[in-house]
């Protein structure tokens, strides 16, 4: 069974099947259908499905050169219905921040995407858009992540933001992926345009917790030529461990002299009576 993902405005995208055998090609604008009418989206990828998928909705026809123009019409539309939305929930000073109106392809639903702190009672609201518009409104609260990935800014980097591009599903991130990179907890730097934390910092969080298992657990009291001292900072890309001795002296260490194999703090200890014997290539854990 044929699968396609077709994407929508705000990079929203379902999964459609096609049961009437419609011949379209990836990047190409069709009309499926929608839970009342009709929708039109871009297919963006094609898949074999080993079981049938219940509930799909269907893909009805290729786009056509009408149907672009009504999608152009659709799009002023939506600024003149988020201009109007906007000032109704001035009017009713509801906490609310209008981001997004999504018209329907045959204009049976408008979508008006919104976040707010909690939640709204927006039915005298919903009450005046369909007495305007006299189609069917509906109101979607969204979080911080999801208004950012509809408005696809500029990340800190320069470049578009990774939702706004390629990245279709959030994961959750948490401050044990700083932890991994040895990054600042509290830098701002770790935030994204959604005020969250960076979707990017997953990337490579995988290299580095594999790759801190090698390393001495920050804190651990090691044993190097100059000393007992604590480990103070690791680089894992540089390859370095910085070790603060007692004496009040700061020593960078290559990795490479700390010894084989795994060094987590637990795995590397050695002898503490070996540590007066100022070896030359390794590090060693000081017990007392």
């Amino acid at each position: 069974m044929e699968i396609y993902e077709i994407e929508f405005k705000g990079r929203r995208r379902e999964r459609y099947g096609n049961p009437l055998s419609v011949l379209v090609e990836v990047g190409e604008y069709v009309i499926v259908e929608a839970e009342r009418g009709e929708h039109s989206g871009k297919v963006v990828s094609r898949s074999e499905a080993l079981e049938p998928e219940p509930d799909l909705r269907s893909i009805l026809r290729p786009g056509t050169p009408e149907d672009r123009e009504c999608l152009v019409k659709n799009r002023l539309r939506e600024q003149e219905a988020f201009r109007t939305c906007r000032e109704k929930i001035l009017e009713r000073d509801l906490e609310m921040k209008l981001v997004d109106v999504e018209y329907q392809f045959d204009g049976n639903k408008i979508s008006f995407y919104f976040t707010a702190d909690g939640r709204i009672d927006f039915r005298e609201l919903v009450r005046c858009l369909a007495a305007i518009y006299r189609t069917r409104i509906d109101m979607r609260q969204i979080g911080a992540r999801d208004e950012t990935k509809r408005m696809c800014w500029t990340g800190s980097c320069g470049r578009p933001l990774c939702c706004g591009t390629f990245l279709h599903q959030f994961r959750p991130v948490t401050t044990q992926a700083a932890q991994h990179q040895n990054l600042s907890h509290n830098s701002s730097k770790l935030l994204g345009a959604c005020g969250r934390l960076k979707c990017c910092l997953l990337y490579e969080e995988g290299y580095y917790e594999e790759a801190g298992k090698r390393f001495p657990k920050l804190g651990a009291r090691i044993a190097t030529q100059l000393g007992p001292g604590i480990v103070e900072k690791i680089d894992v890309v540089g390859d370095f461990v910085t070790v603060a001795h007692d004496s009040g002296v700061v020593e960078r260490l290559p990795r490479a002299m700390m010894g084989e194999g795994d060094c987590d703090g637990q795995k590397c200890r050695r002898d503490v009576e070996s540590s007066v014997e100022h070896d030359h290539d390794h590090a060693i854990v000081h017990e007392g």
